[in-house]
């Protein structure tokens, strides 16, 4: 039996029997050479003009009909970034038949699949692009389909059979550009024309995917963004695809513009509040000679008028690319009612949501709360909400700000904006009334720090509405704000509430944290006033967990203002009345807190006794804040003992649970650098202690009092004993450590230094120098039997960083399973010995 197949070029029908060898591509010498002549003058102008390869040419014009499709466009202005995306999608081609690129609208899917099919287009005999954009009914799919490849009907043969006899068993690469309004006419089509012509291969690029089998999914993501510390550093900023992006399309508007130490930071904010958004990049740059980066960003921050910013695209262009509003519009009209309804009520969720939330504010209006996962998953399956990265759990989800602000726009629209904030207030305030049982809320971990954007929103909005709801929800921002050392932020707030009504059913809680805002601040007499206000006030209320936190406020206060014997005094009578309550952990952070007053006070002796008693608790069972803190009194109660090797165990170990960018870092660095210090290695304890300032200087973060002038006094006195040249090398070495670097060399294992933790201390030979510090707590929690969520919620991580630093652990010491990785580690320490 034989099996027919066509001539490549000019689509004669070819006869080739089941054992004749090599099947045929041509039907004669003359349409071969004809086909390697323009295959060879393809190539030629695709790398002299970088444009697409035109279709091979045939002489009967009849013959050819079949063969002919649409060019891809030159295109006029260049193309930026997605490196690694090209390079991706080039891997992913060699290996499925079917790529979907997929995300939300405007952000880059044409283009990139445009510049991939160009630089692909010489491994194939033909490659076809096919707009989608303006067909309107799915029913005359096939038919446009086959009217973009210039595929005629004859001979009997009318629809798909028409697109597989023209296609046949050539290699061709197909491009079907925009097909989510068309998804499931679209599915069909692919998956039988992948079915009968097995050499063609689909880039299609979609707002969702097309679930078909053996179709693979390339998320197209946002451009990359400058890192937050960039500042004003032009070589770092421009290092960032989107602000690349800006630049060059400004420039185009307004010849002569170029990124500098003056517009970089503003340049960068732009391309931040437009989450790297391409098109949303190219539409503000655009505006660039009629007003300037400043004013854009302005425009920017008001919401309403942001969409119209974004407006102004190409008159050539796509038109739903005509402007953000429009580009999202396109995808809102896909949608059905409830997936539309739930769509706007998410605007007011303005950092991000999980599961839970979405439930709360969304449901209602004919939506069960049972219903509200599968529309979310259908939402982030059509590009209009993202998945925020990490494998922590809850998932958290998020609007990009563009599609929020458009989101926002339906939701007045719609009439259920007052709704919908109700909503939200109403499940901030269970969120906070959950938490409502700490002692110490103020230095307590809480789920509403997660929400600290949409905390401070919704309140805001929902005037009118739920009073002491409002009021409550104010005190638990300030609180985020306090946690994460933005005194200026809370105490302002708190100001607000001190004078307000509304604030007096609070008790003393509002002047307890204003009173440890103002301690933050280094303003000793308000943060005092503030305390005995805060006492004063829960004495009347006889309500002990309040008493409780008052007093520790207060003494808080007392430590400000140096008086250490009376913040001893107060902590006294706040761990007796926490023993009351039965919370021990409660009790063993009253405990903490005391031994770090005494030990300011010269009660060194019984500050080591109490840390005996409540360190083990602290370490095992409170939240890696609350552990550090613990460690680092700890490691400064036996530092006033001499007990340097204790002590440097102690602040080492509070560097494997903080992570290295954050200010619970510092502490126990300046801690290794006063063990340095009493241990006579001067150069070291200059090192550490400038590179922490330095660090603390980006941080915009200061140590209590106390602790300062002990880090003044041994920098100072390094700088005395330590020669010139010394001093200077110990100053510019400083500068190099950030980071992990600055963690690294901390513990010892950077810049050929052993590590010495007690009995934890290492040869010089030993394997653990190949990994960085960062690594080795990963190691070592994976050693303990946890998962990667619990590691990364013991480190500050997502799960995704945990990920990524046991795959660099895998390849260093060519280990494979975790298995393996607990094993080598519990080996080496039980080797390990003390030099």
């Amino acid at each position: 039996m034989s099996r027919s197949r066509t001539c490549e070029l000019c689509g004669t029908t070819l006869i080739t029997k089941p054992q004749g060898g090599r099947p045929a591509r041509y039907c004669s010498n003359a349409c071969r050479q004809r086909a390697l002549r323009c295959r060879t003058a393809a190539r030629d102008t695709f790398r002299t003009q970088g444009a697409a390869p035109p279709a091979p040419t045939a002489a009967p014009a009849a013959a050819t009909a079949a063969t002919r499709g649409r060019a891809l466009p030159r295109a006029l202005d260049s193309f930026v970034g997605r490196r690694q995306e090209l390079s991706g999608l080039r891997a992913l081609l060699r290996s499925t038949r079917l790529l979907t690129l997929t995300g939300a609208g405007g952000v880059g899917k044409t283009r990139l699949a445009l510049e991939f099919a160009r630089g692909a287009s010489s491994r194939y005999a033909r490659l076809d692009l096919v707009e989608l954009d303006a067909l309107r009914d799915g029913a005359t799919l096939t038919q446009s389909v086959a009217a973009a490849l210039g595929v005629g009907e004859r001979a009997g043969r009318t629809g798909v059979d028409v697109l597989v006899r023209a296609i046949g068993d050539a290699s061709r690469l197909l491009l079907l550009d925009n097909c989510e309004h068309l998804a499931e006419p679209c599915a069909r089509l692919v998956v039988t024309l992948l079915g009968r012509c097995p050499r063609l291969r689909i880039l299609a690029t979609s707002r969702e995917a097309l679930r078909v089998p053996g179709e693979t999914v390339f998320r197209v993501g946002e451009l990359s963004l400058p890192p937050a510390d960039a500042g004003d550093d032009v070589t770092a900023l421009q290092r960032a695809d989107a602000v690349r992006l800006f630049v060059e399309r400004a420039a185009h508007r307004s010849p002569g513009f170029a990124l500098d130490r003056t517009n970089g930071p503003l340049v960068a904010e732009i391309c931040r509040r437009l989450d790297g958004l391409t098109l949303a990049v190219e539409l503000a740059a655009g505006h660039i000679g009629t007003l300037a980066p400043g004013d854009i960003l302005a425009g920017l921050d008001d919401q309403l008028s942001q969409l119209d910013l974004l407006a102004g695209g190409s008159r050539t262009g796509p038109r739903r690319h005509s402007g953000l509003a429009t580009a999202v519009d396109w995808s809102h009209r896909l949608l059905d009612p409830a997936e539309q309804a739930v769509f706007r009520r998410l605007a007011v969720l303005v950092g991000g949501f999980d599961v839970a939330a979405a439930r709360s504010v969304c449901a209602g209006g004919g939506i069960e709360p049972r219903e509200v996962f599968p529309l979310l998953c259908a939402l982030e399956a059509k590009s209009l909400i993202v998945r925020l990265p990490g494998d922590a759990a809850p998932t958290r989800f998020r609007q990009l700000g563009v599609i929020r602000a458009y989101a926002m726009e339906r939701l007045r629209a719609s009439g259920e904006l007052r709704p919908t904030l109700r909503s939200a207030l109403t499940w901030l305030h269970e969120l906070a009334e959950r938490d409502r049982g700490h002692v110490f809320a103020d230095q307590a971990s809480s789920p509403l720090t997660a929400e600290r954007e949409t905390l401070a929103s919704v309140p805001a909005h929902a005037t009118g509405q739920d009073e002491a709801a409002r009021v409550r929800l104010t005190l638990e921002l300030a609180r985020v704000h306090y946690q994460q050392e933005q005194p200026s932020a809370a105490g302002a707030l708190l100001s607000g509430l001190l004078r307000e009504p509304g604030g007096r059913a609070l008790g003393g809680e509002v002047a307890a944290l204003a009173a440890r805002v103002a301690a933050q601040q280094a303003d000793p007499h308000r943060a005092l006033s503030l305390g005995e206000r805060a006492v004063n006030l829960e004495r009347r209320r006889h309500v002990p967990a309040g008493l409780a936190n008052a007093l520790d406020a207060r003494a808080a206060a007392w430590l400000c203002h140096g008086e250490f014997a009376e913040a001893v005094t107060d902590l006294r009578a706040c761990l007796d009345v926490v023993a009351s309550l039965g919370s021990p952990e409660d009790v063993a952070w009253c405990t903490q807190h005391l031994a770090w007053a005494l030990l300011q006070a010269g009660g060194q002796r019984e500050a080591d006794e109490l840390m005996a008693d409540c360190l083990p608790m602290l370490r095992e069972q409170a939240p890696w804040p609350r552990a550090a803190a613990a460690l680092h009194t700890a490691g400064a109660v036996r530092l006033a003992l001499g007990q340097l090797e204790s002590a440097e165990a102690l602040f080492a170990e509070v560097l494997h649970i903080a992570p290295g960018g954050s200010f619970h870092a510092l502490y126990p660095v300046e801690g290794l650098a006063l063990v340095a210090a009493e241990s006579g290695d001067m150069q070291r304890a200059l090192r550490l202690c400038e590179a922490s300032a330095q660090a603390r200087r980006r941080l915009d973060t200061e140590p209590e009092a106390p602790w300062r002038r002990r880090i003044e006094q041994a920098a100072a006195r390094a700088r005395t004993l330590l020669p010139t040249a010394a001093r200077e090398a110990a100053v510019v070495g400083a500068r190099k450590l950030r980071g992990d670097r600055l963690v690294a060399y901390a513990l010892r294992t950077g810049s050929g230094e052993q590590v010495r933790r007690g009995p934890d201390t290492l040869g010089a030979g030993d394997e653990r120098w190949r990994l960085t510090a960062r690594e080795l707590m990963v190691v070592e929690l994976v050693a303990k039997g946890l998962t990667n969520p619990q590691i990364a919620g013991r480190l500050g991580l997502s799960a995704h960083t945990v990920a990524t630093h046991l795959d660099r652990v895998r390849d260093k010491l060519g280990l494979r399973s975790r298995t393996q990785i607990a094993l080598w580690f519990g080996r080496r320490d039980s080797e390990a010995s003390v030099p």
